[in-house]
């Protein structure tokens, strides 16, 4: 049997740290997943998945991950069912993440420049080599 499931989208909202009643760290957020194809005329579709994460992860994910940041999750699925307040029968699907990776780069307000990069041409000296010591 197989039960994989990776994930790329971007959370709806900020992650809160929570704690079982044993001391569990857990967290559950919900990624906005564009869907590969787009219907001619229309804007492209998301779909919205449910994610749970324990322990160190659940602590990595609060700690580092805000929200509208790209985030690859990698997991599997997990269904269950519960009674909600008024005695119906639910059935939640989510996915359940075993590791979770920043997906985009680190957003800086404060641009910094690159020291390989300038705008102005680099110069070269030409380095004088004997026309005999060439090696082919």
């Amino acid at each position: 049997m197989l039960n994989v499931v990776c994930l790329m989208g971007r959370l709806t909202r900020e992650p809160e740290l929570r704690t079982t009643a044993s001391g569990v760290s857990v967290t559950s957020f919900t990624l906005a997943v564009e869907r590969v194809y787009v219907k001619q005329g229309e804007d492209r579709q998301a779909d919205f998945i449910d994610v749970v994460a324990w322990r160190n992860t659940a602590d990595f994910v609060c700690k580092y991950f805000h929200k509208g940041q790209l985030i690859a999750v990698q997991g599997s699925i997990q269904t269950r069912t519960y009674t909600d307040k008024d005695g119906n029968k639910r059935k939640a699907v989510e996915v359940v993440a075993g590791n979770v990776h920043f997906a985009e780069g680190k957003k800086d307000p404060s641009p910094k420049t690159n020291s390989y990069h300038t705008e102005e041409p680099m110069e070269y000296a030409e380095v004088p080599t004997p026309d005999d010591d060439l090696p082919f």
